[in-house]
């Protein structure tokens, strides 16, 4: 194994970490940006759509980019125009200028998160065996690490442009600095350019399954508190404590699942994620007390964690170039993370907050259900792509 290969997967990892990190400052600290100008929740909702639907529109359009360029130049650019993003974010003196740079984020991030995922791909092939999860569990490092700072920066009074400004003009020169380690992708055959336009069936039904579990992840983020606290009665504190405790057990399975995934295969490690995301999200919806229900979040993050990264994964593996087959694929995992929270609004304004959360339950079974129609072999993934000895690189 060469020192460039080392220092590519340590490269990919820190990307993830910067990614989680960059996002979870913004999203810490929306109740300051609320207060810097002035906000209804109607227009917060409005503000983190449009981020949203930024990232999904720049990932949708991927797929050629991503084929011609390949994942360490979009990441180059990417990388260093999401930090610049998350600084515009930080500085906007008001709510239409806002808009204007929490698009610009989102779509920066649509950028770093295709060509970090296919980077992660490309790096997975190199070393000839799973990877990925232990990517994504960079993503939960930085996310907590951007929770345990947002705490630090409110107890010392730091207002929000200072706190994200600081993060992003953080980021800015390690982001650069990382983007040295990327590895190439390998040359796309002519037939594989010709088809570019239409991916294999395997990558739409892939992205189907990460549509289910992002819409997991979306429900749980922005709607766990509000149901602790309003449907458990727990207190505020408390209610606070589930998703951190979901990103936790998120945090434990992505560092195990690359050891489970090559005992266990993509197609069982899926299959059995959605088992454990549908039963245990069904125990915090009958929980009896709030404090069940936020040990049971544990368990949903270890249940729902490993399908985004394993369905990322074999989407890589369904093309030469990981690029476009990622791209489709994230998108509609995107899509789901979206659509999710505005489903779960919609039904329990008709019913209630604990029979509209039951469609996580229905969620889990549909990744369990449509696993099964995954190919029970796995594509060669991995074949060990050529990398550059030091000395070759040098000359």
């Amino acid at each position: 194994m060469t020192r460039e290969l080392r220092g590519a997967r340590y490269g990919a990892v820190l990307t993830f970490v910067l990614a989680g990190l960059m996002v979870g400052t913004m999203t810490v600290r929306i109740p300051a940006l609320t207060d810097k100008l002035a906000l209804s929740e109607a227009m917060v909702g409005t503000i983190l759509l449009v981020w949203g639907l930024g990232a999904l529109v720049t990932m949708q359009s991927m797929r050629r980019v991503m084929a011609r360029a390949g994942s360490r130049a979009v990441l180059r650019i990417g990388g260093p125009l999401t930090a610049l993003s998350l600084v515009a974010v930080a500085l906007a003196p008001d709510l239409p200028l806002l808009l204007v740079a929490v698009a610009l984020f989102g779509m920066a991030f649509g950028v770093m998160d295709v060509a970090m995922n296919a980077q992660g791909s490309t790096v997975e092939r190199a070393y000839g065996r799973p990877l990925m999860n232990g990517m994504h569990a960079g993503w939960c490092v930085g996310a907590i690490s951007a929770g345990a700072l947002g705490s630090l920066a409110i107890a010392a009074g730091l207002p929000f442009t200072a706190n994200v400004a600081l993060v992003g003009l953080a980021a800015l020169p390690v982001a650069v600095l990382v983007g040295r380690t990327h590895l190439p992708e390998p040359p796309s055959t002519g037939t594989e350019q010709a088809g570019r336009r239409r991916m294999p069936p395997v990558v739409y039904l892939l992205g189907a399954i990460m549509f289910f579990a992002f819409m997991v992840e979306g429900t749980v983020a922005d709607w766990n508190g509000l149901y602790m606290r309003d449907e458990l009665g727990a207190p505020e504190a408390l209610a606070a404590l589930g998703y951190p405790v979901f990103e936790t057990g998120m945090l434990a399975a992505r560092l195990t699942g690359d050891r489970l995934r090559a005992r266990f295969g993509v197609r069982g490690m899926l299959t059995v994620s959605g088992v454990a995301t549908a039963g245990f999200f069904a125990v915090v919806l009958v929980a009896p007390a709030a404090l069940v229900a936020v040990a049971a979040m544990f368990f949903v993050g270890l249940g729902v964690a490993t399908i985004s990264p394993l369905t990322l994964s074999l989407a890589g593996t369904a093309t030469g170039t990981p690029g476009p087959a990622i791209a489709q694929a994230g998108a509609m995992g995107y899509a789901g993370l979206l659509l999710g929270p505005v489903v779960i609004g919609f039904l329990s304004d008709s019913t209630s907050l604990r029979t509209a959360l039951g469609v996580a339950v229905v969620l889990g079974v549909l990744i369990a259900l449509a696993s099964r129609l995954l190919p029970r072999e796995e594509p060669a993934p991995v074949t060990p792509l050529p990398v550059r000895e030091p000395a070759e690189a040098a000359a």
